[in-house]
């Protein structure tokens, strides 16, 4: 750490000169889209499945905690019915919840509200996201089940969308409010994600002084690409991202906070 101290403050002003990453960033609700495969769920004759994880998730429905296996974040799920057009998810590691998806189906059936909670950080988070059938429910399985499509996100928790950046020599740091950081170099090398429970880690490269390409990793293998470019005003960051395994994909904005 004294070597690390030492050598900053030889390093010339222009390498620690602020970037238009830094600052602290807050994501609008009203801003998110989704892409790409829609997500698929099946409650019927006692089972669920789903595929918006990969490994997809196949276990009984009937409230008691299932093992799974190949999840970064939890090793037990539990699905109980409740009621036609209603269910409730809870995926726990350890014996301790990770989250939990509350869904609940629009009376003209064409809407699924998912109200989530996320207790993997250092505080817990929560929020709805809002889905659009794309297609029916298979004969006799409950009305949750069908295709769905994302349309937006709404009452979540502002710790849950804000974000901090600054810059480092040949590099930018991140943190967030539920305890994940990280310090990387523009060199394409993954590093840790400090207080992720799921052993993440990301790799920065410059595309130019607005763009920066973050590639997340996940005991090898890439789980998400974020590209984010600050407008030219400084006010905003554009954010894209792709996540391969599920074939999925989608955009946000986030505001520069005072």
């Amino acid at each position: 750490m004294r070597s690390l101290m030492l050598a900053a403050l030889l390093l010339s002003p222009v390498a620690l000169a602020d970037s238009p990453f830094d600052g602290t960033w807050i994501s609008k609700e009203d801003s998110s889209t989704g892409g790409g495969k829609p997500y698929k769920i099946s409650l019927a004759k006692g089972m669920w499945e789903s595929d918006a994880s990969v490994p997809a998730i196949k276990v009984k429905a009937d409230g008691t905690d299932q093992p799974v296996k190949g999840h970064a974040y939890y090793d037990t799920v539990a699905v109980k019915e409740n009621g036609p057009g209603a269910a409730d998810f809870t995926a726990k590691k350890g014996g301790k919840v990770a989250f939990t998806n509350g869904f609940q189906l629009s009376p003209d059936g064409k809407t699924l509200t998912v109200t989530w909670t996320d207790q993997t950080g250092t505080q817990p988070t929560n929020g709805e996201n809002v889905f659009e059938r794309t297609g029916a429910a298979p004969k006799g399985a409950n009305p949750v089940s069908g295709t769905w499509k994302f349309v937006k996100m709404q009452n979540s928790s502002a710790a849950a969308r804000t974000v901090t950046f600054k810059s480092t020599a040949d590099g930018m740091s991140m943190s967030n409010p539920t305890g994940q950081s990280y310090t990387a170099k523009f060199d394409g090398k993954p590093v840790p994600i400090d207080g992720d429970p799921g052993g993440t880690k990301a790799a920065l490269k410059k595309v130019n002084a607005n763009t920066i390409v973050e590639t997340d990793t996940r005991e090898g293998k890439v789980v998400e690409v974020d590209h984010m470019t600050v407008s030219k005003d400084g006010k905003t960051i554009h954010v894209t991202w792709e996540a391969p395994q599920t074939h999925r994909k989608g955009a946000y904005v986030m505001e520069k906070q005072p």
